[in-house]
């Protein structure tokens, strides 16, 4: 079983390039498989989720071929059916993506329920009231989700909570319906503006992606294209709080600095230096650094996904911060393990109050899920003496190359798998 030992202490210092956006590239991959034409994607990050979806991708009958590690040529022309039943699909959450993307082509689609990190509930009944609003029959049985319509018609949908994944598969679907939909209360996340940027460049309309409300005015048929995804904020959110955490100097590249706007805020606020460049962000952590609050909210309030690993550096701040979980209520499971480590977390409900401690101290910890896993990679980091990360597969489905970028970086870290290359690397680093 791969593992992360990680030596910690080293500030973390130099230059670090962001990849694609994974939650991007998922959407975007689903709607890829919309026109019978060849799709060229670049800036795909090279991590397990893109990889199962590819495979799931493959397994339909579209074609893909891997130009380089971060391009890929789809073409959806030969797809023999709509029913996507591949054992790795129930891994990722986005697996859902294909409903939205079939439906509207096809005007029929068979996807098992997704799966991914379990972090909380994460309901799809808004993707079906919007499937069922656009004229759809939508049924679950045995875990799957069995969507099917003679023809696919605007609406008028108003979504009763916000959701990225609703927007987005909805967006899919009434590109191909008959008139103008609009989608109110519509998420806002960079992923949706780029899904409905990718849509468009194939030859959908549709408007005001970013906005509460999205106009979405059906077309008969889409069209081949290339196009490049955006980077991955939540990446480089986590570099930043690495950067912040082991008090170290980083140059965060291939970003766009808008994105970032809410975690540059919180960090500027507990005493860190960060500057915006056209593509970059630069974050210097300070010696000493302040308690804050936090609350998630959809974007662009501070994002879900950044807060374990902004409670890893609120944990070796001054004083007490207070942090609110708004979207998944099972978002605190680090908690005990950061605790191993020293960190002082009491969870009270969606409430996290984190009294500052001077330091970590290694120890063996569990990744719980993605960002929980990072986070503790980050505690390892500025931690005194040894960490052992274990189920780190839950890590590599969203980072690409985490440890060799934080190496480049200058920490004491590698991926190993016994514990004959556990002692080589304490013999090798001292």
């Amino acid at each position: 079983m791969e593992q992360y030992i990680i030596k910690g202490g080293n500030p973390l210092v130099g230059d670090v390039t962001v990849s694609g956006a994974k939650n991007a590239a998922l959407g975007i991959l689903a709607a890829s498989i919309m026109t019978n034409e060849d799709v060229l994607i670049d800036n795909l990050p090279d991590v397990k989720d893109i990889n199962v979806m590819l495979e799931a991708i493959q397994e339909i009958g579209a074609k893909v071929e891997r130009v380089d590690r971060h391009t890929v040529r789809i073409n959806g022309g030969h797809i023999k059916e709509v029913s996507v039943d591949d054992e790795f699909i129930r891994r990722i959450r986005a697996s859902y993506y294909f409903i939205g993307a079939l439906l509207g082509k096809y005007k029929s689609a068979q996807v098992p329920l997704p799966g991914g990190c379990n972090i909380g509930s994460r309901p799809i009944d808004q993707h079906i009231k919007g499937f069922r609003a656009l004229g759809a029959e939508v049924v679950i049985e045995r875990g799957t989700v069995f969507a099917h319509a003679i023809d696919l018609v605007a609406s008028h949908i108003y979504l009763d909570v916000v959701s990225v994944g609703a927007t987005i598969n909805i967006m899919m679907a009434a590109a191909l319906a008959e008139g103008q939909t609009i989608l109110e209360n519509a998420a806002k996340e960079p992923h949706i503006v780029d899904v409905a940027n990718f849509l468009n460049s194939m030859g959908a309309n549709i408007k005001g992606a970013g906005t509460d409300t999205i106009r979405i005015r059906g077309v008969d048929h889409l069209h081949g294209t290339e196009y490049s995804i955006i980077p991955d904020q939540i990446e480089a959110g986590t570099f930043m709080c690495a950067a912040a955490a082991t008090r170290g100097d980083v140059m965060i590249r291939n970003v766009i600095p808008k994105h970032l706007e809410a975690i540059s805020a919180k960090l500027m606020e507990i005493g860190c230096e960060v500057i915006e460049f056209d593509d970059a962000v630069r974050v210097v952590g300070k010696p000493v650094q302040r308690h804050t609050d936090i609350k998630t909210l959809p974007y662009p309030g501070f994002p879900t996904d950044m807060q374990p690993q902004m409670a890893v550096t609120l944990s070796l701040a001054n004083g007490t911060s207070m942090v609110t979980e708004s979207i998944f209520e099972n978002r605190f499971k680090y908690v005990d393990e950061l605790a191993r480590m020293g960190g002082c977390i009491k969870v009270e409900g969606n409430v996290a109050v984190i009294d500052g401690v001077k330091g970590f101290t290694g120890a063996q910890v569990n990744a719980p899920d993605l960002r929980a896993g990072a986070a503790l990679v980050i505690a390892g980091l500025a931690a005194d003496g040894y960490t052992v990360v274990d189920e780190i597969g839950y890590i590599q489905r969203g980072y690409e190359c985490f440890e060799e970028k934080l190496q480049s970086l200058g920490a004491m870290i590698e991926k190993v798998d016994s514990d004959r290359e556990m002692r080589k690397f304490k013999m090798k680093v001292g």
